[in-house]
Parts: structure tokens; sequence; C-alpha cells
């Protein structure tokens, strides 16, 4: 049950209410918008909600449970806040939604009526549909530590403690030619070994791109200079476009020791018997005394 102030829940009881919705997003890069299906700007929670903006919610519910809350906001982009630029880019993605009821006679009067995450976001013909929902969502990710054979570090970070600033390990390239949405030929990674770069991230420094990263594929290639993303970019690469791109990881032991000499930091635990060792068998050409799997 909802508890409204006081004022509210005695507006809600008259025969006719002034009421409208509120939607507050504040993105993960720190922006922060705000929007209202009323004909006037207000102000909730010191932010300004633009008016008339195009925004047409559906039905929303909520179960006594911990299924996830669902909600779909529809809209052409007619607010110059939202950009099909910003949606391309991802800029929306994960954002926290704000769901606000307010008395649009007097704006003091509202009350929060839910907070959501903005999910997958679609557009077509300039017109954007956005599914926003529920945190008991966010019970579906994985969180905590999970004890395997790989490594749970991330590449460059004060648990892996590899310095990425290394020109061993980064270096900037230019685009020289575009197969297609997935796969670049770049100038500049001619002395990398082959496949150096799989499992790495390209930052775009130039281009429409410009501030995007992508991480890389692990297809196997006989070049150095040939690139594979994992998705395609929102914008096409144009040649010249220049970026930043660092060494990957495979999180297995033996990379952590060849690749980057770094075996003292290595976060999994490469003893733990797998699925392999389950149906694996004795075998006379094996060695079998108990020795260390991984050295």
């Amino acid at each position: 049950m909802k508890n409204f102030s006081e004022p509210l829940a005695a507006h809600l009881t008259r025969s006719a209410t002034t009421i409208c919705s509120c939607w507050i997003v504040r993105r993960e890069d720190g922006g922060v918008l705000g929007f209202t299906d009323h004909d006037q700007p207000l102000k909730i929670s010191g932010v300004t909600c633009e008016a008339s903006t195009g925004f047409q919610p559906t039905e929303a519910f909520s179960e006594l449970s911990l299924s996830s809350d669902n909600q779909d906001v529809e809209g052409a982009l007619s607010s110059d806040a939202i950009t099909e630029r910003d949606l391309q880019a991802g800029l929306y993605d994960n954002a926290r939604v704000e769901v606000w009821m307010v008395n649009w006679a007097a704006p003091t009067q509202n009350h929060l009526m839910r907070v959501s995450v903005l999910g997958e976001v679609t557009r077509e013909d300039h017109v954007f549909r956005a599914q926003l929902r529920g945190l008991s969502s966010l019970l579906d990710q994985n969180t905590g530590r999970t004890f395997s054979r790989s490594c749970d570090a991330t590449l460059g970070d004060q648990r892996c403690g590899v310095d990425l600033t290394d020109p061993a390990f980064t270096t900037e390239a230019a685009v020289l030619e575009v197969v297609d949405r997935l796969t670049l030929v770049a100038s500049g990674l001619d002395e990398f070994e082959a496949n150096w770069f799989a499992h790495g991230r390209l930052s775009w420094l130039t281009g429409e791109n410009a501030g995007l990263s992508v991480e890389l594929s692990a297809s196997q290639t006989d070049r150095s200079d040939q690139l594979k993303l994992w998705k395609a970019m929102p914008f096409a690469p144009a040649i010249g476009d220049r970026f930043e791109v660092t060494a990957g990881c495979d999180k297995s032991f033996a990379t952590c020791a060849r690749k980057f000499d770094n075996r003292l930091m290595f976060r999994g635990f490469p003893h733990v018997p797998g699925s392999d060792f389950a149906f694996g068998y004795a075998s006379r050409d094996q060695l079998h005394d108990g020795s260390a799997l991984v050295r």
C-alpha cells in the first residue's frame, strides 16, 4: 500500500483530480532528464520535467513477489534531450527511471510510485519503445565471486595488476579497411603477433563513434592487423578513424603466465577439477604422481 502525504491523499479523495505522471531518467554517465505527460513543465525532486515530449506509457503492473514489474514507454523523438545518436550509442542502457505521481496544480504534492531500470530500447521510423523493468530484475544477475579455473579479475584492474599503459599491451591505430560490420583492417599493428588483441578492448578516438568502446572477439586469425568486434558499432567506422586498442586475456593461467608474466596475481583456481576430470580415464602415457596439473 502506498503511503501518500496528507495533502496528496486528501486530493486523491476528491471527485475531480489534477494528477499527471512524471519520469526522471538518471543515466549511468551522470546525465539526468525529466519528462511529464502534462502540458506544462514541472519541477520534481530538483529536476525540471519537460512537457509534451511524446511519451505514451502502457499499463504497469506489480505483484507481491520477487517477479519483475514491467511497463513500456513509447513515443516520438520530440525532445531535444533525447537524440537518436544517444540511443544508438547505448547511453540509456540500464538507466534508472523514477516514475512520479504529481498534482500538477500543486507540484509539491507528489509521490515516487516506482523505480525501474531501463531495459531494451527499440527504434523504428523515429519512434522509440523502451521497456521499464522492476528493480527485482537485478536479482537475475550473477553477483559475487565464482570459483572456477579461469581468472575472475578484469585485465588491468587492481586485482589483476597488469599495467595496460605498457606499449606492449596498448597502442593506437587507424582504420585501413572496413571488411564488414564486425571486421576491420588497421594500420600500425604489424609488429604484434596474430590474435594479440583477441578479448581486448577497442576505444574510438575519432569519427562518429568517438568516446565509445567495444570488446574484440576471440575469433582466430593469422593476421595481427585484422580486428573482429564482438558487436557492430552504432555508427559505421570510416577509413582513417583512429582508435586505441589494448591486448586481451582469455582468463586462462597459461595466458596469464606466458603473455603477461603475471602468474602470481592469477585470480582463478586452475587446479579445480572440471567435467574433463570426471569423464577422464587413466592412461599409461600420463604421469600419475599427484603433482600439480598446472605449473
